[in-house]
Formats: structure tokens, sequence, C-alpha cells
């Protein structure tokens, strides 16, 4: 049989420290449930806290990638959108000089026509602005510009833990329909203020931009018909380039739309993989609060049944 002692009660002292602990994991589990978390400080698992604060950073990172491609996606839409409209004005310009090449046109009506075409292409250049950018107007001239646009589009962490930003670039030079420089140098610009020769190829003198066609004073003659001609094919050829210019931006439209979609996956699948590493079983925890609760009741009897124990020391001097 052990000894008593009045001093030092063993059983009471354990069934304490079991307690204790008990009320220590039932404040961790009630934690656990009140937030979703079982890692939520560094305290819980140094490890597991510091990759997934690293991971959520990222995560936060991605989503300011997904407002830059947002944003690129939209100025790449609106020079677009300004060369498609531009399309089919530069079509109908062909169309008209196409007619007024036959005999005994009135040719000054045919060119007031023509006329309201070109100021509406002015119009369309000039609005097509998106966020202080504007593609297909621009001024060559100015200190600083590139006609290679950046857009980002990554944001990538390396195994020594380097970070690096990744971007989407857009050659918009064969995208340009009217260059200010053009007006003050002289020199090739814009597809619409170029120069253009006889056989439609851009120029740097003697030819005629889409811009400044005229037919208004052009005769049956066949020195004006040749005229003509020329003016045609440098439309023509303006509207190929156009095209042309079109179809790559079309290509960008396509890639910034893959990679916005492939950083969104991104982002859900890091979001799983930090969820994995934090959060909380709800099903386990509430099964361990069950648990706990019946545990923390059954160590308070057996604390109560402890501290009998002395009590009954007294039996032995009566």
């Amino acid at each position: 049989m052990g000894m008593s002692s009045i001093n030092t009660n063993l059983s009471a002292m354990t069934a304490l420290q079991s307690l204790q602990q008990t009320s220590k994991d039932l404040l961790t589990t009630q934690n656990r449930i009140s937030t979703g978390l079982k890692v939520a400080s560094a305290s819980d698992n140094a490890a597991y806290w510091s990759i997934a604060t690293t991971m959520k950073s990222d995560n936060d990172a991605l989503s300011t990638v997904q407002d830059a491609l947002g944003l690129g996606k939209g100025t790449v839409d609106v020079a677009y959108n300004a060369l498609n409209q531009s399309i089919t004005l530069v079509g109908q310009i062909k169309e008209k000089l196409t007619a007024a090449a036959a005999p005994g046109v009135d040719r000054a009506k045919v060119q007031s026509e023509i006329t309201q075409l070109q100021e509406q292409l002015k119009g369309i250049a000039a609005s097509a602005n998106f966020s202080g950018q504007n593609w297909v107007s621009v001024d060559s001239s100015v200190t600083g510009y590139s006609s290679t646009k950046s857009i980002v589009a990554s944001f990538a962490r390396t195994t020594t833990g380097a970070v690096s930003i990744g971007t989407i670039s857009v050659d918009t030079s064969k995208s340009v329909l009217f260059d200010a420089s053009t007006a003050t140098t002289g020199t090739s610009g814009g597809i619409l203020d170029s120069q253009r020769g006889t056989t439609g190829a851009i120029v740097t003198t003697g030819g005629t931009s889409v811009m400044k066609i005229d037919i208004s004073k052009l005769t049956d003659s066949s020195t004006d018909q040749q005229t003509l001609v020329a003016y045609i094919s440098g439309v023509d050829t303006a509207f190929q380039e156009m095209t042309t210019a079109a179809t790559n931006l079309g290509a960008a439209q396509k890639r910034i739309d893959l990679q916005t979609s492939f950083i969104s996956s991104l982002r859900d699948s890091i979001t799983t993989g930090v969820s994995q590493l934090v959060d909380a079983d709800m099903n386990q925890e509430s099964t361990r609060l069950q648990a706990l609760q019946v545990k923390q009741q059954l160590g308070v009897q057996a604390l109560s049944i402890a501290n009998q124990s002395s009590q009954n020391i007294l039996s032995l001097f009566r």
C-alpha cells in the first residue's frame, strides 16, 4: 500500500495534470473550429505556416497579374476594334474609287463621300484610347516611344526563392494608322498617313497617302486614269496591311485570354494547396470536440475523487 501524505497528494497532482492537458487540447480544438484553421500561427506549425504565408502572398501577386492582363486585354481590344472599323471604311473608299474609274462619273461628288470617310477614319483613330494608351494613333518622335508594348502576364518563384515577372510583348509597329511625326518629318509613318507610290508601296516622297486622296479634279484622260488606278492600288495595299495588323492583334487577344485562364486555374490550385496545409478538417475537429468535452468532465470527476483521499486520513485519528 502506498504512503498517504497530507503534504503531497500524488493522485490529485496526476488528475490535475491530465485535466490541464485536456483543457489545453480543448482550447486548441475550439480555436480551430472558430477560425477554420489548424495552422493559424507559426507556433502551430512553423514550417507549414511559413510555406502557406509565402504561397498566399504569391497568390495575391497573381491576382494583380490578372488585373494587369485585364488592362492589357482592354487596350488590345480597343486597338483591334479601331482597326476593324477602319478596315470597313477603307474598303468603302476603295469601292468609291473603283466606281469613279468609270467614264463620265461626277468625281467631285464621289470625293465628297470619300472626304467624309477620311474624316471618320481620323475620328476613330483619335478616340481609340484605353487607360491613356492609343496604339493606332501615335507620335513616334516623342522621347521614349516604343512600338513594342509589354503586358504583365505572370509571377513566378524559383526553388531558390527568387521571383520573376513574365510579360507578353505586342508589336504595334504594323498596327499604327496615324503617326503624328509623319506630318513634320515627311517620312513613312502610319498605314493611312504614309505616302504611297503608284504600286501602293510606301515611299518617302512623291506619293499620296490614303488620307490625302482627292479625285475631285480628275478627268477621263489617260493620265488621270493612271492616277486613279494608283490611288486604288494604294488604298488596297493599305487595306491588306490593316487586315494583317488586325490579325496580329487578334492573335495577341487569344494569347492574353489563354494566359488569363491559366492564371485563374493556377490561383485555384495554389488556394487548394494552402488549404491542405493550414485548414482544419471540421468533421474531425467536431468529433474531437465531443471527445474532449467528455474527457474534461471525467477529469473533473477524477480530480474530485483524488482530493477526497485527503479527507479519508482524518478517519485514522478518530
